[in-house]
C-alpha cells in the first residue's frame, strides 16, 4: 500500500490474486513449497541444522521505472569495484592521488600482497558480484554493502522462481515479469571468455569446498546449468605452472576455475598451509596466467566497510560519474571526532565490523543492552580500524506470511551482476531477503531470515490468461544433495575444514 492507503500499481494483480485465496489456501501452499525445497535439497545451515530455505508466497515486485535505475546503478557499481580493484593490484594511483590512504588498504584484512601484479586474460576481476540494496524510508535505494569476493544465494532465486512460476503461471504473462534463468548461460559466457589468451575452448570447473558446505546445493545446481564439472581440491593438480583435473581418461588442463572456495583455503603454498580445500600451486599457475580464478584473489579488499565509505569519491575519481546508488551515510571510527560522535550516539546508530558477513558482530544500538553498548565502546577504542557506524534505517517492508496471517516483514535486496569484460549484465530480480521476526531488521537466513522472488515489471505482457512461462519449464531439480560419498580418509579433516570457512564466511548466503 502507499501512503493513502491505496494498492500501489505494480502490485495490482498481486493484491487481487491473493486477496481471493482463503488462508487455508495460503497455508497449504506455503507447507507444499516447504516440503518440495526440502525434497530437492534446497537447504541452508541454521545453527547446525540443515532446514528448507524459506520461501514466501507474497513475492516482492519491482516496476520497471525503478530497476531501469537499480540496473545502471549496479553496472556503475561494479566498473567501480573492477577499476578500484586492478588499481589496488597494481600502481595504487588512488592512493598517490589521494584518494583513499594507504594505511587501509593495507590493514584490510582481505588486502593480499601474495597477487599483487597477477593480471587477469581479459581484466576482470569482479566476474560475479552481489550487491546490497535496501529501500529507505524516504523510499530512496540505497547500497547496503558489496560481495565480490564468493557471493552467493542465486541458486535461491532461480529455484524460487521455478517454484512462483508454478504457483502463479497467469500473473507472469499478464504483468510482463522478466524472466532469471538464463543467469547460467550468461555465467559459462562470462567465464569462457576470460580464458587465458590463447584458449579457444576452455574447459571451466567450479570448485566446491566439498559436500558439507552450507552453500553446496548452490555449486552443484550451477556447475549442471553450465554444463561444466563439479570438482573438489583433490580433484586438482599442478603441474609445470598449469592445472589440470584427475579424470577417469587421465588429466585434463583446466582454463577457468569458478572457485565457490574463500581465499584462505585456495592454495595452501600461498596461504592456509593445513587447507585441503583447494590445490597446491594455483596461485603460481594463475600469475604466469595459464588458468583464471573467477572471482580474483583478493577481490576482499573492495568489500571492507570501510573502503565502502570512499566508493562515491572512487566513482568520480575512476568514471568521471556522479554515483547513481547512494551508500548509507556512514562514520569511520577510526577518525577521532566520528569516533567521539558516534560513542555518544551508540544507542540509536547501527554499528558493524569492517570484515563481518551474515549478520555477526552488528549492533543495533536502540535494541541493545547497557551492557552490550558499554561492550560495543571497548570494542571500538580497542580496534576503530576494524568498526564503522551508520543510522538505522528503516527498510522497506513486504507483506509476508507468518503464524498471524500477512504481515509487514523487513526486506533487502542482493541483485547479481555479471561482468564479461564488455558488459555487465544485472540479473532482473535477485535475492529478496526477508528478515521473518517481527521487527527485526538483520535479513540474513544465519538469523533466521528467508526470501522472497523478486518480480522485475517491463518484460513482454500477455493478455488474459497465458500459458506458463519458460521458467515452469526449465528443469532444476535433480541435483542430488550428496552425489559421491567423500573419501573416508579425508571426511573428518574435509568436514572440519569446511565447518571452518562457513564460519570464517558467516555462512555463504547471509555474507558475500
Amino acid at each position: 500500500m502507499d501512503v493513502h492507503g491505496e494498492v500501489r500499481e505494480p502490485y495490482q494483480r498481486v493484491y487481487a490474486e491473493i486477496d481471493r485465496m482463503s488462508g487455508d489456501d495460503l497455508y497449504s501452499r506455503a507447507e507444499a513449497l516447504a516440503s518440495s525445497y526440502l525434497a530437492q535439497g534446497v537447504t541452508f545451515d541454521h545453527a547446525g541444522e540443515e532446514r528448507p530455505f524459506p520461501l514466501d508466497i507474497v513475492p516482492r515486485v519491482v516496476g520497471a521505472d525503478e530497476w531501469d535505475v537499480i540496473a545502471p546503478g549496479i553496472a556503475q557499481r561494479v566498473r567501480t569495484l573492477e577499476a578500484f580493484l586492478a588499481d589496488v593490484y597494481g600502481s595504487q594511483h588512488c592512493v598517490t592521488d589521494g584518494v583513499i590512504p594507504r594505511a587501509l588498504i593495507a590493514s584490510s584484512k582481505y588486502f593480499y600482497r601474495a597477487v599483487h601484479g597477477v593480471d587477469p586474460a581479459n581484466g576482470v576481476r569482479v566476474h560475479v558480484s552481489g550487491i546490497d540494496l535496501v529501500r529507505d524510508q524516504h523510499n530512496i535505494w540505497r547500497v547496503l554493502e558489496d560481495n565480490v569476493r564468493v557471493p552467493s544465494g542465486v541458486s535461491y532465486v532461480l529455484s524460487n522462481r521455478r517454484a512462483m512460476s508454478q504457483m502463479y503461471p497467469d500473473m507472469f504473462g499478464a504483468m510482463g515479469v522478466r524472466p532469471v534463468l538464463e543467469y547460467s548461460q550468461r555465467l559459462r559466457a562470462a567465464l569462457a571468455k576470460a580464458a587465458p589468451d590463447g584458449v579457444d575452448d576452455p574447459t571451466i570447473v567450479v570448485l566446491t569446498p566439498g559436500v558439507f558446505n552450507s552453500a553446496y546445493y548452490e555449486h552443484s545446481l550451477l556447475a549442471r546449468t553450465m554444463g561444466v564439472q563439479l570438482v573438489e581440491g583433490r580433484d586438482l593438480e599442478t603441474l609445470n605452472g598449469r592445472v589440470y583435473m584427475r579424470t577417469t581418461a587421465g588429466r585434463r588442463r583446466v582454463d577457468v576455475i569458478y572457485r565457490r572456495v574463500d581465499d584462505d583455503y585456495l592454495d595452501p603454498v600461498q596461504f592456509r598451509p593445513d587447507s585441503a580445500l583447494g590445490a597446491p600451486g594455483i596461485v603460481t599457475a594463475a600469475r604466469l596466467g595459464n588458468v583464471t580464478i573467477a572471482n580474483a584473489i583478493g577481490n576482499g579488499v573492495a568489500d571492507d566497510k570501510l573502503i565502502y565509505t570512499y566508493m562515491p569519491d572512487l566513482t568520480r575519481y575512476y568514471l568521471g560519474e556522479e554515483p547513481i546508488l547512494p551508500i548509507v551515510d556512514t562514520w569511520r571510527l577510526e577518525e577521532k571526532d566520528a569516533r567521539e560522535e558516534v560513542m555518544d550516539r551508540l544507542h540509536e546508530l547501527v554499528v558493524k565490523p569492517v570484515d563481518g558477513s551474515g549478520g555477526k558482530g552488528v549492533v543495533i544500538g536502540s535494541k541493545a543492552s547497557p551492557e552490550e553498548l558499554d561492550a560495543t565502546r571497548r570494542q571500538i577504542l580497542e580496534d576503530p580500524r576494524g568498526w564503522i557506524a551508520q543510522p538505522i534505517i528503516q527498510l522497506s517492508t513486504v507483506p509476508t506470511l507468518t503464524d498471524g496471517g500477512l504481515e509487514p516483514r523487513h526486506v533487502d535486496l542482493r541483485p547479481f551482476a555479471i561482468n564479461d569484460g564488455d558488459d555487465v549484465w544485472v540479473l532482473p530480480g535477485g535475492l529478496t531477503r526477508v528478515a521473518l521476526q517481527k521487527g527485526q531488521l538483520i535479513v540474513n537466513s544465519s538469523q533466521g531470515g528467508g526470501s522472497k522472488d523478486t518480480w522485475v515489471l517491463g518484460g513482454v505482457r500477455h493478455r488474459g490468461a497465458a500459458a506458463p512461462p519458460p521458467e515452469a519449464k526449465v528443469e532444476l531439480e535433480g541435483v542430488d544433495a550428496v552425489p559421491q560419498d567423500a573419501h573416508p580418509e579425508d571426511w573428518s579433516h574435509g568436514q572440519q575444514q569446511q565447518q571452518q570457512q562457513q564460519q570464517h564466511d558467516g555462512g555463504e548466503v547471509s555474507g558475500s
